[in-house]
């Protein structure tokens, strides 16, 4: 080829390039952004929500669902008119890109309110308190080795949690107070209630769960101790994004407005 005409070639690819770019560019950077607060929320009529299965979000008991977070859900679908759809999802980073996909309008689960955790949601006004506990077997289903009621005990010990667990801060934070090392296995296959279930059957030494759901367990495993402490007790709340506003301002109205018993 005439080495005058693969320059020009060049050249025109070249351009050609750029302008496929640059109109790639504006393209992107002024897609018109599709909010979904209250007013595209109200006007489709459906309130997406996210929770987990477990006895604390959703399960189904004979013929009935239970849970807190469902019961929750279903009031809040009668005071607003709206149809509530529930989705579960045990994984909390898939309900977080769920949530932030528009997939999801709330993440209907005990998230502790931290200062961590503003820095990604919107909050509700606090819906409980609560706290992360160690689950391990009492003395009697432990060959009478005692419950660990120190936290300085843990050093060395593997603890498991589920994946992406609030409890994770809290015991790097608790590695740095007793200044030793405490082995943490995220666990990305089972829930807290399994993780429970492991302890119970002597398969894991210990776990650290939400009260709520340890409680509530320790009725089915009275082989488990759930009395020791990881962290305070924390407000724990709703999140939504945090372009969200009006939904967030309709839900905490809904929520002064909601009497429940669980």
């Amino acid at each position: 080829m005439n080495p005058k005409k693969s320059i020009k070639l060049y050249i025109f690819l070249l351009l050609a390039t750029l302008a496929m770019m640059a109109f790639l560019w504006i393209f992107t950077n002024n897609r018109k952004y599709t909010p979904r607060d209250y007013p595209e929320i109200r006007k489709e009529g459906i309130l997406r929500i996210v929770t987990e299965y477990n006895s604390i979000g959703y399960y189904v008991s004979g013929d009935t669902i239970e849970g807190f977070q469902y019961k929750l859900s279903k009031a809040i679908e009668k005071i607003s008119g709206l149809t509530v759809e529930i989705h579960l999802e045990n994984n909390m980073e898939k309900s977080i890109e769920g949530l932030n996909n528009y997939a999801y309008d709330i993440i209907a689960r005990n998230i502790p309110i931290t200062s961590e955790n503003r820095d990604l949601f919107a909050f509700t006004e606090p819906i409980m308190l609560s706290r992360q506990v160690l689950v391990q077997r009492t003395s009697a289903a432990n060959n009478n080795i005692p419950p660990i009621r120190n936290q300085i005990e843990l050093a060395k010990k593997v603890l498991h949690i589920s994946k992406d667990s609030p409890s994770l801060l809290r015991l790097r934070n608790l590695e740095e107070e007793i200044a030793d090392t405490i082995y943490i296995f995220e666990d990305d296959l089972y829930s807290d209630e399994l993780l429970i279930y492991q302890v119970a059957e002597g398969d894991i030494d210990y776990a650290v769960v939400d009260y709520e759901i340890a409680a509530k367990n320790k009725k089915d495993f009275p082989q488990i101790d759930i009395q020791t402490d990881i962290s305070f007790t924390q407000l724990q709340a709703w999140a939504l994004r945090k372009d969200s506003p009006i939904l967030l301002d309709s839900i905490n109205n809904w929520l002064k407005k909601i009497v429940i018993n669980d």
